[in-house]
Parts: C-alpha cells; structure tokens; sequence
C-alpha cells in the first residue's frame, strides 16, 4: 500500500493504554510506511506532574507489540525537532488539543523548514489516561469507604 509519508512519528505516555491511544496509532500507521512511537519515560511523565500507572519498560513493550508500530523508542525529552535530528522522521502526529499553542505554532515553523508535516489528530471523546485513572481511585475510595463501615 502506498502511503502519503514514508517515517511517521508520534509521542505518548501511553498509561493504561486504551482504544484513544489505539486509533492515534492506528490512524498515524494509515498515512505512513514505517511509524516510530516515543514512549515517554518514567523520568519525563513528571512533566505533567503525575506518576505513571505502568512501569515504563512494560508501556515500551505494549506499544512496540501493536501491529501499527514498526519502531519504539524511548522519549526521554520534550523537545520534538531533538527528536527529528535523531530519527529523520518526515511527519509527525499530534493530538490537536496541542493545535494553535504557542510551543506548537514554534514547531510548525522549525518543521516546515525541514519539510515535516505536522497532522493533527482528534482525541477520542470520553476516553483518556487521566480520567480511567480517577475512576479507578473513585472505586478505590467507595471500596475502603465500604470497609470502614
């Protein structure tokens, strides 16, 4: 199958994978022959001020399993235009609640003048890391709750 592109990249955390992490991955792999996935590491995942669920090196390996993924890598910096200098990717995939930032309309510019496309994907609506994870500690709670009486 000819694709548009032919080394894709996307970035993730990749906790308690669920089907919106499925369809980037799958979506990304629609439009590129060869796909690399950064798997943002323990270390990094304090940028969003949270801890991961999952053990970084089992994320890596959930991610590298998926069929839609040709390559995973470490993420280990924030800094997407490091990550091209390294891997020569010539598009790269993003959530678009990242569309119009100050810090993406930055790598927009950098990546135009390297000839990267940057394609902008919609999250999956009513799923997300961060809202399994507060459900699963609301569950957590009722069940003490529960106990202590």
């Amino acid at each position: 199958m000819e694709h548009k592109y032919k080394v894709g990249y996307t970035t993730g955390v990749f906790d308690l994978f669920h089907i919106g992490h499925l369809n980037l991955l799958r979506r990304a792999k629609e439009q590129c022959d060869f796909l690399i996935v950064g798997v943002t590491t323990d270390q990094l995942v304090s940028y969003k001020n949270k801890k991961s669920v999952i053990p970084f090196e089992e994320r890596l390996e959930i991610v590298e399993s998926i069929k839609y993924v040709n390559m995973a890598v470490p993420q280990t910096s924030m800094d997407k235009f490091k990550a091209w200098e390294e891997l020569k990717f010539d598009v790269m995939f993003v959530g678009d609640d990242w569309k119009g930032t100050e810090k993406w309309l930055k790598y927009e510019k950098q990546f135009n003048e390297v000839g990267v496309d940057i394609i902008y994907f919609p999250y999956t609506k009513g799923t997300s890391s961060t809202l399994i994870n507060q459900t699963l500690l609301s569950l957590r709670n009722e069940k003490l709750k529960e106990l202590k009486q």
